[in-house]
């Protein structure tokens, strides 16, 4: 389990993270999601114990980071953003360079070799290769202890789409077996390997949401636009809905969780002497969500 409670930094007058708790349990895989800037990659890099939080705690398997930093990441695998690789060497070499650190017989390095597609590339040295394959060298290096914890920064960045499903697939993997933490851009790929979505904005945590919220085939999302003004007290009283946004009092949206909608609608519309012009029913989506709370 990882636990973070109350993790604030700063960076001279910038707030990075600003009081952000959530808690991660074994087997999840987590989406962890914001606009560049947002606080991610810090938030992460404070999980590793790569850099010291100003205030709060963090455990991961139990372990408090700041108190035994050496014996959290024992049970880590970090993807950093940047991948930082030694490209002065060959793979096979690194990959022993990376196990010989952990103390872990070689023999593992042939186990992750395949296990991220680096069979036909493993004797080429790692200036050499592309983009793509150099992710994979990254993922090889962060797994290659059987970690139970994975921290995944843009763990598909400048993969081809068959690398992409070959990768989420991976990662789907051990996540049956491991928690998993992963920071991406691409709402695609949350919705294929996650379980749960974590968004944070300005370094506040402002979504934490199980995926199942977002694909619940009776929960839509609602636009009507009348040809007359109507005060939103009225509207919620009368249909027994939530309106969560009005651009106007003309514009309404809400949610609603049963398929008789449009027929109160109308006799909502007939009672109070209005026109329906518009309307419109959408699923709720994670890019919709997103863009609600960061935009």
């Amino acid at each position: 389990m990882i636990e973070v409670k109350n993790i604030s930094k700063n960076y001279g007058d910038q707030i990075a993270v600003n009081n952000v708790s959530f808690s991660i349990q074994q087997g999840e895989v987590v989406g962890f999601l914001g606009p560049n800037g947002a606080g991610k990659s810090t938030m992460m890099k404070i999980i590793n114990s790569y850099i010291s939080s100003d205030v709060g705690v963090v455990r991961v398997g139990g372990i408090d980071i700041f108190e035994d930093s050496v014996g959290a990441k024992r049970k880590i695998g970090y993807l950093p953003e940047n991948n930082p690789l030694y490209t002065e060497m060959y793979i096979r070499e690194y990959l022993e360079y990376v196990a010989d650190i952990y103390k872990i017989p070689f023999s593992a390095i042939d186990v992750v070799i395949k296990q991220t597609g680096l069979t036909k590339e493993s004797n080429k040295k790692i200036s050499d290769l592309s983009k793509g394959y150099k992710q994979r060298v990254g993922l090889a290096a962060a797994i290659i202890h059987n970690p139970d914890y994975l921290i995944l920064d843009e763990p598909t960045t400048g993969l081809d789409p068959n690398q992409i499903v070959e990768i989420r697939n991976l990662i789907k993997e051990f996540g049956k077996e491991k928690t998993v933490l992963l920071s991406t851009h691409i709402m695609q790929e949350v919705e294929a390997m996650c379980d749960r979505v974590i968004i944070i904005n300005n370094g506040k945590l402002v979504v934490d949401e199980n995926l199942d919220n977002f694909r619940e085939e009776d929960t839509d999302t609602c636009r009507v636009v009348f040809d007359k003004e109507i005060e939103l007290e009225i509207l919620q009283s009368e249909l027994k809905v939530e309106v969560f946004s009005s651009n106007s009092k003309k514009t309404y949206k809400f949610k609603h969780y049963e398929k008789s909608i449009l027929k109160k609608l109308y006799e909502f519309s007939e009672k109070q002497n209005i026109n329906i012009i518009e309307f419109k029913v959408s699923k709720k989506s994670l890019e919709d969500t997103f863009r609600e709370f960061t935009t």
